[in-house]
């Protein structure tokens, strides 16, 4: 019967151990994503009417580009939406973008912190198994023994 539960247990573990990094790398996709929010919003107070800049066209190529208007920006909103926004705005929209970013961060960081807190309580549970599985062993040696032995 232990050995059911010792294995159950260790199954439960596995599953829970596997939830936490799939939770650790959600949480390093989403600062990713912040760290990239950061620098567009960098880049937006940096750059200045006539800037040159180097724009991504795909497959790791660029174009050398010099900026017409900085006073008009499109912002991702997500859901494949995007907005054209005055340079002010558009700063405001990434800010509160990046404190949506980290609210997920935080709750995928909760996340994380039950399930280790469930994975202790598991593992103090299968240590206890295995204590009482010892103890019975040692106590059906014991028996198995008679005083003249």
């Amino acid at each position: 019967m232990s050995q059911q539960q010792l294995q159950q247990l260790s199954q439960e573990l596995q599953e829970i151990e596997e939830q936490i990094e799939a939770l650790q790398t959600n949480v390093q996709a989403i600062q990713q994503e912040k760290t990239e929010v950061d620098e567009a919003i960098e880049a937006l107070r940096s750059l200045e009417t006539d800037s040159t800049v180097q724009v991504p066209v795909g497959g790791g190529a660029y174009l050398r580009a010099t900026i017409e208007d900085i006073d008009e920006v499109i912002v991702d909103l997500g859901a494949d939406y995007a907005a054209e926004f005055e340079e002010g705005d558009a700063v405001d929209v990434l800010e509160n973008k990046k404190e949506r970013l980290d609210d997920r961060i935080d709750e995928v960081n909760e996340d994380i912190a039950e399930l280790e807190t469930e994975s202790s309580e598991l593992e103090q549970q299968a240590q206890q198994i295995q204590q009482q599985a010892m103890q019975q062993q040692m106590q059906q040696m014991g028996q198995g023994q008679g005083p003249d032995e």
